[in-house]
């Protein structure tokens, strides 16, 4: 096979545009799908769970994820499904808004993103500031831990950010002294050690994927021991799916709505292809179609929203693990998707063995992971504006709600970025009646400090020549001091020329 075939086999389309799949990739792509499965299953009722909606909802995006998203043209590799990045926004807007409003507002935030596609600013996504998606994520990944505490004690954890910060004596007491948070911390601490320590097994066994094993050995553990713990309920697929109505869509047409639909749309577009750019370092195949990509989870989310089901992204968890487990084509990810319906219609009450605590610690992980400590630690030590930045987004989504977390960060980003392009320099050059001013760089109003001060350094004599020909942008605040100081030394008998850059009258 020449290496232009096997980029068609890959990408999977023949030369006549017809879906291919080369018979040397079908066992690849079996058992790569087989894994992605396993791991995407417990991880779909998780998020579910810990965004506060029934388990079928996260276990039927993961669903649309694998089949729609996967059948459409964009990323090769990449597996979509429910995020842990985005259970704190779900769980906002629920409570906010309600669980009839969570497939409308999903609908809304589908049809932005294919509209953002098909629009050809896929691509534009990737401008966003590395430092402000850290600060979101690692924000994220602070109050899905702050969260899921609650649930491995077997409380319910309070809907605001300050409420879980004032219930920790109460979480405290009740973990160390009942035995339903007991059994909670037993179980979590458990299903954490097998699914960290598990890849450092011997290659057979270490081939199981890690959250997979942590879940049975976890589960196994509290049905032995019969633990007090509540259970995962799983029931029909169908029953737990609402449909929008024209009362739902209707309310969805008022500013907190229209503005979580843009959040949701907006986050969940970001971390898709920054996960797509991840991934495509990975693997030799074909590197993801942004916009077509962009367009491919809209889709899915349209199909989820229609459905009452979660928001969908690009997960990195499942992408990365399709990738180790050797898959060659999109269909190891159409598969998994086959085999979470599957498994749902023809053994849903083997969900009914594993507690909820076992799933918060697997998302107390994975809210860990999402901190990347050592990137923030060398990113303060080598770039601390940048990780300023990403302190500060991390903090006001804490103290705050994601929306208005991340818009400061940018707001931050795109200040320092201001900053840091608007240089400028000034030079004297002087004698006993004559003095020319130099400026270089860009005068903004950010600069306008500093220009003030060295013209005021400016000694009284006869004549002054002000040079800004070499200046690549002049703003108007710059201007105009530039001008006021200019007929302030007129008025005192100093002859003044400026000169203006190109353009500049």
């Amino acid at each position: 096979m020449t290496s232009t075939d096997t980029t068609r086999a890959i990408s999977g389309r023949s030369r006549g545009g017809v879906p291919k799949w080369p018979r040397e990739y079908r066992g690849a792509d079996f058992a790569a799908s087989l894994v992605v499965f396993l791991v995407a299953l417990p991880l779909c009722v998780g998020v579910a769970v810990a965004s506060g909606v029934p388990a079928e909802l996260g276990i039927v995006t993961g669903i649309v994820g694998g089949i729609v998203v996967g059948l459409l043209p964009g990323s090769t590799m990449q597996v979509s499904g429910p995020a842990a990045g985005l259970t704190v926004l779900v769980a906002s807007a629920v409570a906010d808004h309600g669980l009839q409003m969570l497939g409308v507002i999903v609908l809304g935030a589908g049809a932005i993103q294919l509209l953002l596609g098909l629009g050809g600013l896929g691509t534009w996504f990737r401008a966003i500031s590395p430092a402000v998606v850290q600060g979101m994520l690692a924000g994220i990944g602070a109050v899905l831990i702050l969260g899921q505490i609650y649930v491995v004690a077997g409380l319910e954890q309070p809907a605001e950010t300050s409420a879980k910060f004032g219930g920790l004596g109460e979480l405290v007491t009740t973990a160390f002294t009942t035995p339903q948070g007991l059994s909670g911390i037993g179980v979590a601490v458990l299903a954490l050690l097998v699914a960290t320590g598990w890849k450092k097994l011997p290659k057979p066994v270490s081939t199981v994927p890690g959250p997979l094993a942590a879940v049975v050995v976890a589960a196994g553990a509290a049905v032995a021991l019969d633990l007090p713990l509540a259970r995962i309920e799983v029931g029909s697929l169908l029953s737990a799916m609402t449909l929008p109505t024209a009362e739902t869509v209707g309310g969805a047409f008022t500013p907190a709505v229209l503005g979580v639909m843009v959040t949701f749309a907006l986050i969940a577009s970001a971390e898709s292809l920054f996960s797509a750019a991840a991934v495509d370092r990975m693997h030799d195949g074909p590197k993801t179609q942004f916009n077509k990509e962009l367009v491919a989870q809209g889709a899915g989310n349209t199909i989820c929203g229609v459905l009452g089901a979660l928001p969908m992204t690009a997960v990195i968890v499942r992408s990365s693990t399709n990738v180790n487990a050797g898959a060659r084509t999109k269909a190891s990810r159409i598969m998994h998707g086959v085999w979470l319906l599957l498994f749902v219609v023809a053994m849903p009450g083997l969900l009914g063995f594993i507690p909820v605590a076992v799933l918060a610690a697997l998302l107390l992980q994975a809210g860990w992971k999402l901190f990347e400590l050592p990137q923030m630690v060398a990113l303060l030590r080598e770039q601390r504006a940048e990780g300023a930045i990403v302190l500060l987004t991390a903090g006001m989504i804490v103290a705050t709600d994601l929306l208005l977390g991340t818009l400061v960060g940018l707001a931050a980003a795109v200040v320092k970025t201001a900053f840091e392009v608007s240089r400028l320099s000034v030079d004297h050059e002087h004698d006993d009646d004559h003095v020319r001013v130099r400026l270089d760089g860009t005068a903004t109003f950010l600069r306008l400090p500093r220009l003030l001060e060295q013209l005021d350094r400016v000694p009284m004599v006869r004549s002054v020549h002000v040079d800004l020909s070499a200046l690549r942008h002049l703003d108007r605040a710059c201007h105009q001091a530039v001008e006021t100081w200019a007929a302030q030394r007129r008025k005192n008998d100093c002859t003044v020329e400026v000169a203006m850059p190109a353009g500049v009258r």
